[in-house]
C-alpha cells in the first residue's frame, strides 16, 4: 500500500510525523495547566505548586492531578487532594517546613522564604473547592463557603 507508492525517503518522513503527533498527543494526555492568568496575584503560586508539588497533590486550579483518585491505587507518595481538602496557610507553611503533618514521605523544605509563602497563599486561597461542606483538618480551619474565592 504505502510502499508501492512512496519511496523509501518519503515513508520516512510519514512515519516520522504520524510518531511525533502521535508523541505530542499522548504528551498533552491529562494535562490542564494553570487556570488563572498570568496577571492573577496567585499565579506565581499556582506556578511554584505545578513545579514543586504536582506530582504528589492534586489541586485542579493548578492542573495538578497527583494525589490517587480510588483507594485501592494510593501509593505512599500520594498526598491529600487540595480540591477536597481545605488549608489554611498556616498550616500549609508548617508543612512545608517540616515535610507534611504526618510519616508522610514529603521533603522537608521543598521550597522556602518568598516561595513558599507564595504557595502557601495560592493552596490557601483555592484548596477545599470541590467539596461542599470540608471538615477542616484542625480545629481553627474555616469552612470553604466562608472565603471569597
Amino acid at each position: 500500500m504505502l510502499a508501492t507508492f512512496m519511496g523509501p525517503s518519503a515513508r520516512r518522513l510519514v512515519v516520522a510525523v504520524v510518531l511525533t503527533a502521535a508523541a505530542l498527543g499522548v504528551g498533552a494526555c491529562g494535562e490542564h495547566g494553570i487556570q488563572l492568568a498570568k496577571n492573577d496575584p496567585n499565579y506565581e503560586g499556582a506556578r511554584i505548586f505545578d513545579e514543586n508539588c504536582a506530582g504528589c497533590h492534586t489541586l485542579s486550579v493548578a492542573g495538578a492531578q497527583g494525589s490517587a483518585t480510588k483507594v485501592t491505587s494510593r501509593e505512599r507518595k500520594d498526598g491529600p487532594n487540595f480540591d477536597e481538602r481545605k488549608e489554611q496557610k498556616e498550616d500549609v507553611l508548617y508543612a512545608i517546613r517540616n515535610g507534611g503533618f504526618s510519616s508522610s514521605p514529603m521533603p522537608q523544605n521543598l521550597v522556602t522564604g518568598y516561595a513558599a509563602d507564595r504557595v502557601a497563599q495560592f493552596v490557601a486561597k483555592y484548596s477545599g473547592s470541590a467539596s461542599k461542606s470540608v471538615a477542616p483538618s484542625n480545629p481553627g480551619q474555616t469552612n470553604p463557603q466562608s472565603e471569597e474565592r
